[in-house]
């Protein structure tokens, strides 16, 4: 029984390449060696990092509000302020800070319960009266009061 790996020389006729092994060292190549090896490493850090496999950086992961949210953001925020272009500046930092802390879903969320406790009726009324639906606008609160903090 040979063991994983012994050296072996060559067989007559093949060509064993840049792979093949000085007497006593271990082979590179072959079955199972460190290319097969260096593959596994490399599709499991794919799989575990799926941004990596698309070329996204970290700030790009972590940034996921899409361009329209954050337009529709500032001028809404724009027209509360004011129409200037210090409130500009102060609304898009105001949108990156809530953007830092919740993920668009988050924000998506708490933005539909709070667009659906303005309808009114029955039927909104578990926005009105759940306990998930607080807490999302609770967050949204909470994100929004820190970026005025930071922006303001």
């Amino acid at each position: 029984m040979r063991q994983p790996f012994e050296f072996s020389p060559p067989r007559p006729g093949l060509d064993p390449g840049p792979l093949r092994a000085k007497a006593g060292r271990p082979r590179l190549g072959g079955r199972g060696g460190v290319g097969r090896m260096a593959g596994a490493v490399l599709a499991s850090m794919l799989i575990a990092v799926p941004g990596l496999a698309l070329g996204q950086t970290a700030a790009e992961r972590l940034n996921d509000f899409p361009t329209a949210a954050r337009a529709d953001y500032v001028f809404a925020c724009m027209s509360t302020n004011g129409t200037t272009r210090e409130m500009l500046q102060k609304c898009s930092c105001s949108v990156d800070e809530v953007a830092q802390i919740l993920s668009y879903e988050e924000y998506l969320e708490a933005e539909t319960v709070l667009s659906m406790r303005r309808v009114g009726g029955e039927r909104m009324a578990v926005f009105n009266s759940s306990a998930a639906a607080a807490n999302l606008v609770a967050e949204l609160r909470r994100a929004q009061a820190e970026a005025e903090i930071v922006c303001f």
